[in-house]
């Protein structure tokens, strides 16, 4: 009993030590058929920026359409949702090329507190017309950092360029979509 203790207890310590050591993403070892482009750390690295905002954008998503209340709930707390997969599903496109780039990406959640660009989330009912522009400006947030790596990737990686490429017209279109419903006609 005392050696299947004693092995949980070096197991729990060099598991504690890896997670301490490896913040971040991070290269891994090649194997197999895994040979060709190497990716930089600068790539990795924007590419990470692009991960952990969708990460946020996904889970401040959900405290919204948990929380919306007021005049046409119904269909910003679905459109939420349409948003919240949106995200979910670009952050784990980015996950995986960074994979696909021999990098290990690190959507954990001190990590995703730590780096995102995106403002707080508001605690509480948030009625739909606050929730609107809230959302907007999450939307765009994210946005704003997908853009501002752009340059560098598309220089180093035209294939990661082109998934980013599909990430800023979804997200885009996603802004355009919410806040029209707080917007007035133009005269």
């Amino acid at each position: 009993m005392a050696t299947a203790t004693s092995s949980k207890s070096t197991e729990s310590k060099a598991s504690s030590t890896r997670a301490a050591s490896s913040v971040g993403p991070h290269s891994v070892r090649e194997e197999n058929a895994e040979k060709g482009f190497q990716a930089s750390a600068q790539l990795i690295g924007d590419l990470q920026r692009v991960l952990i905002d969708l990460i946020e954008l996904h889970l401040q998503g959900k405290q919204a359409h948990w929380n919306v209340v007021g005049k046409n709930f119904r269909d910003l707390h679905l459109q939420l949702d349409e948003i919240i997969d949106a995200a979910r599903e670009f952050s784990d496109d980015v996950a995986e090329r960074l994979r696909a780039l021999h990098a290990s990406p690190d959507g954990r959640t001190a990590t995703v507190v730590k780096e995102t660009s995106l403002p707080p989330y508001p605690n509480g009912e948030i009625d739909t017309a606050e929730t609107v522009d809230l959302i907007t400006a999450r939307l765009d947030a994210a946005v704003a950092t997908v853009r501002e790596v752009h340059d560098e990737v598309d220089d180093e990686d035209p294939t990661s360029a082109d998934l980013l490429h599909a990430i800023i017209a979804g997200l885009e279109k996603f802004s355009w979509m919410v806040s029209a419903e707080n917007r007035t006609p133009s005269a």
